[in-house]
């Protein structure tokens, strides 16, 4: 008889088992909702989420309901999610920052059957409630303290009342891997939002790679806080990475201001952090204001949008820091690439690997990709054509949830909707959205390579490209700026910035300044609206 290896499942509750057992100790910090901190550990965690899922099982919750939350990064969080996905249910996620009939649209079409939300959202889901035809149980994420003395809701729950009178004793439920854990909708920058789908066997699959050297890292001795809400695309996959790495983990609740990120470092031995661009450049600005430093900081991941170069040189030159870019997608759990050196690239100069920093990275074993043009040709990897990037993997989505019809082409590729290059050492960088893109005289103009370019001129707080109409060119760049308080620059002096470190004819035809510029839901510019707002705009000097 041959030899063979257990066929041990891949099981989400496996994760939460292994860190209470071999990590029960390790501290897990919120700055609560509710104000002040609140301290936890592993075991902790582990234990509250079995007495969750007791009171879910009493509530008439089973295997395959969906449980939302409406919710910020708290260790009530973390334990919904362990609690709800180890006993068979979806946990699914709502950002409070979309429109309401967006949020309305979501657990509708999810069929949620409890919502669990922050006590600061308490007004929104009031608003939405009367709306709301699939959700039986409402569900605070406080204490007794904490409770509203009225409410318009029905019948509302509080956590830790639900959870003080369980015993703990449940038994996590025997999958199959390839059931439903987690379920997470898109933004719907255009048209409805779309769910995707996470199963036992990406999640895990995702964190085992993501907690990898080259990917994310994250070792027990490591504390880890990650900026990027658990709403967000996964939540990344931290909660999965830092629970089998045993890390310490610390969770900034409602509050993403510069002054508390830093206090929540440096006061918690924070080693590790991840989020998207517009948080770490309100962090740079505040120490410079304030001269403060990190403390023991060591790695930032920046993700969920391109970062200035300006920003990682100072990251890294000034505050020591190792800057990882990164990229992925609500659709890829949501690892895509980590911008890890080899050792090759790590002997190049400083620009040159600064530059290099500039890109998305490589993918981790696990994701495939490649560029192609408009019929579906596959494109060199030169680092420099232009192409639509595909993917694929064990924890790319295969099909949208309720969609008859796959995601995917016969072969399996996802077309993530971006323009790339890829170079000859599998460094991946994202030139555009295929939607955002400019061509210009039957060439394409990089609108993401002007933006952070721009935003490394002196008096610019935040810079946006679009394409506008051109009788000749068809379409050119027109650059949008936000200026720094207190700043006067002027769009000659922004031009003057960019000469010389773009082509001539990337150079846009006209500056425009403005008061802010608007962002989606998950913090990216919102060129759609900012195409409408500036549909009729023509430069002054057009040729």
């Amino acid at each position: 008889m041959l030899g063979a290896m257990q066929d041990w499942p891949l099981l989400v509750w496996k994760i939460i088992d292994h860190a209470a057992t071999y990590h029960p100790n390790r501290a897990i910090v919120t700055n609560s909702v509710d104000g002040g901190i609140e301290r936890s550990t592993w075991a902790a965690i582990h234990r509250r989420s079995k007495q969750l899922a007791q009171a879910l099982t009493r509530l008439g919750i089973g295997r395959g309901d969906r449980v939302a939350t409406i919710a910020w990064n708290t260790h009530r969080h973390v334990e919904q999610w362990y609690a709800t996905m180890g006993m068979g249910a979806v946990a699914h996620t709502i950002n409070p920052r979309l429109f309401p009939d967006q949020q309305v649209y979501i657990a509708n079409h999810a069929r949620d059957r409890v919502l669990m939300f922050d006590s600061n959202l308490l007004p929104l889901v009031e608003k939405l409630a009367p709306a709301l035809t699939t959700v039986e149980h409402y569900v605070l994420m406080t204490g007794p303290a904490h409770m509203p003395p009225a409410t318009t809701l029905p019948n509302l729950l509080c956590y830790e009342e639900l959870i003080a009178a369980e015993d703990g004793s449940f038994v996590w439920a025997d999958l199959d891997e390839r059931e439903p854990a987690g379920l997470c909708y898109t933004s719907g920058t255009t048209g409805l939002p779309k769910g995707v789908i996470y199963t036992h066997r990406s999640n895990m699959l995702h964190a085992l790679v993501g907690s990898s050297a080259d990917a994310l890292g994250g070792s027990a001795e490591d504390v880890v806080l990650p900026i990027v809400p658990m709403f967000h695309a996964n939540g990344w996959g931290v909660p999965f990475n830092t629970a089998m790495s045993g890390s310490g983990l610390v969770l900034n609740g409602a509050a993403f201001d510069p002054a508390t990120i830093h206090r929540l470092i440096v006061e918690n031995g924070v080693t590790l952090t991840a989020g998207v661009p517009t948080v770490w450049l309100g962090l740079l600005h505040y120490l410079r204001a304030t001269g403060l430093d990190l403390g023991p900081l060591k790695t930032l991941v920046i993700g969920g949008a391109a970062a200035p170069r300006s920003m990682i040189d100072v990251f890294e030159r000034e505050y020591g820091l190792t800057v990882l870019h990164s990229w992925g997608m609500t659709e890829m759990s949501p690892m895509g690439t980590i911008c890890r050196m080899t050792p090759v690239t790590a002997q190049l100069p400083y620009e040159d690997k600064l530059s290099l920093k500039m890109k998305q990275g490589r993918p981790p074993f696990g994701v495939e990709m490649k560029i192609v043009d408009d019929h579906g040709h596959e494109l060199p990897r030169d680092g420099t054509t232009f192409g639509r990037l595909l993917v694929r993997g064990p924890w790319i989505i295969e099909r949208y949830e309720g969609h008859e019809q796959p995601a995917v082409d016969a072969q399996g590729w996802f077309d993530t909707g971006d323009v790339s290059t890829l170079d000859e050492n599998g460094f991946m960088q994202i030139v555009d959205r295929s939607k955002d893109v400019i061509k210009s005289g039957g060439e394409w103009i990089s609108s993401i390579d002007i933006e952070n370019l721009a935003v490394g001129c002196p008096g610019v707080a935040e810079a946006a490209v679009i394409g506008i109409r051109h009788a000749k060119w068809d379409e050119r760049p027109l650059l949008i700026i936000v200026r720094a308080p207190g700043s006067e620059v002027t769009g000659d002096d922004v031009l003057r910035f960019l000469d010389g470190k773009i082509a001539k004819w990337w150079m846009p035809d006209a500056v425009v300044f403005v008061d802010s510029i608007p962002h989606t839901a998950a913090g990216k510019i919102q060129k759609t609206a900012l195409r409408e707002q500036f549909a009729d705009y023509r430069p002054p000097t057009a040729a």
